[in-house]
């Protein structure tokens, strides 16, 4: 088996049948978005609408997310001349968050899309450049650093075209541009179609919520007397009479690790994923800590964020965990997403930093169901999120395997023949 030649260039060793360009020299438009005298006012956005106006909270990091959107007319659409996006385009931030990435392909259900000023897109013209592994190069370590050294500014940090540029790419030959591209796609849309599992098992589990406890059609309704407008063996209580709350407190900073040493530490909203917080410090010196399970709430601004811990943790003083008296922590989950009301209110307080204390958990009403109706939504919300749980622990790995094989295959240390 003859072993891969390796040469050096400015950016590191690459294979001999590599090239290494600058995106100026390749076939690939760098297109602005429009900052005219017809770019929208913050009064002409809408909830929905002809073409989504894509703000830096759509592109959060490698993918998009329509959580909260922003919307434009038709007419205004026409009166914009740049910065619409076609399929197969790349979105690049250039301003705040510097470097984040997300491909605008085929299965984004939205027809019309265009960015402002934070960003920018990237397109492949022409066919040096598969556009898969374009996209895969732009958010390798080999380029985001190249990225933060020409960001300026401090306090806002921005990239200009210019030095796009400049970013040097390493080109292969592009039949191993489309092997490589392949492998991380495939892993990408597997990640994917997971996150997507998850969303639609955590909407059935909030509809059997609502269904139950909010319209109060659970199993046997039918029969069951209502006395004062609630189910016979149902009672009003407060949030204390059916859980346990532990609020977070901060150990001392000299006990924080990013080494995987001790414990692992949940500060806040900062920590949190779509179910189960992500470690990023740990600490040996833990003052409060959560449960495996225990639901997590956010307690300072935004408060209300949710998630559920996957082990015992530590738990900094953003952060209050919960724990069911009996039961499992799931009822109380879908309870406390349902108090958006009350969550808005303390976010909305007038205060820089809106804040939840015990006081206020223990004083917040909720309808107790009776122990039966409870023990037959506890069976059904298990084996949901069960599945939730089984989904994440193979999304997490495989974007393991993912930004392992990332680096490598972008510099060629793994060949694809």
């Amino acid at each position: 088996m003859n072993r891969p030649k390796f040469k050096q260039t400015e950016i590191g060793e690459i294979p001999e049948d590599w090239d290494v360009q600058t995106i100026a020299d390749l076939p690939i438009d760098i297109i602005d978005g429009d900052r005219g005298i017809n770019y929208p006012k913050k009064n002409e956005f809408e909830n929905r609408g002809f073409c989504l106006f894509l703000n830096t909270k759509n592109v959060p990091g490698e993918h998009f997310d329509f959580t909260e959107c922003d919307f434009i007319n038709e007419e205004r659409d026409r009166l914009l001349r740049k910065g619409k996006l076609q399929k197969g385009d790349i979105v690049l931030t250039t301003r705040g968050t510097v470097g984040n990435i997300a491909y605008y392909h085929k299965r984004i259900p939205y027809e019309h899309i265009r960015i402002n000023s934070g960003m920018v897109i990237i397109r492949n013209g022409g066919e040096k450049f598969d556009t898969g592994y374009l996209y895969h190069l732009l958010k390798s370590p080999l380029v985001k650093q190249q990225y933060l050294s020409f960001a300026t500014g401090s306090a806002q940090p921005q990239l200009p075209i210019r030095d796009i540029n400049k970013i040097k790419l390493t080109v292969p030959p592009i039949l191993e541009q489309h092997s490589i591209a392949k492998i991380l796609s495939d892993l990408d849309e597997k990640i994917e179609l997971n996150h997507q599992m998850n969303k639609t098992l955590k909407s059935i589990a909030q509809a059997v919520f609502k269904q139950w406890f909010v319209d109060f059609e659970f199993p046997g309704y039918e029969n069951t007397k209502f006395i004062n407008g609630l189910p016979d063996g149902w009672r009003e209580g407060k949030l204390i009479d059916v859980c346990d709350i532990v609020m977070g407190q901060s150990p001392p900073g000299e006990t924080y690790n990013e080494s995987g040493d001790g414990i692992v530490f949940y500060q806040g909203n900062r920590d949190f994923g779509f179910r189960f917080p992500v470690p990023r410090v740990y600490c040996t010196a833990p003052t409060r800590t959560a449960e495996a399970l225990d639901v997590l709430i956010s307690v300072r601004a935004p408060v209300g964020a949710l998630n559920i811990t996957l082990e015992k943790c530590a738990i900094g003083r953003g952060v209050a965990a919960l724990r069911m008296k009996r039961y499992s922590n799931g009822f109380l989950f879908y309870f406390l997403s349902t108090r958006k009301d009350l969550w808005d209110r303390f976010n909305s307080e007038g205060t820089v930093f809106g804040c939840l204390n015990k006081t206020e958990f223990q004083k917040i009403d909720l309808i107790i169901p009776s122990d039966i109706v409870l023990r037959q939504f506890d069976t059904i919300i298990k084996s949901i999120e069960a599945m939730i749980h089984k989904n994440e622990v193979e999304i997490r790995l495989l974007v393991e395997i993912r930004d392992s094989l990332l680096p490598r295959l972008m510099s060629g240390k793994i060949k694809i023949n």
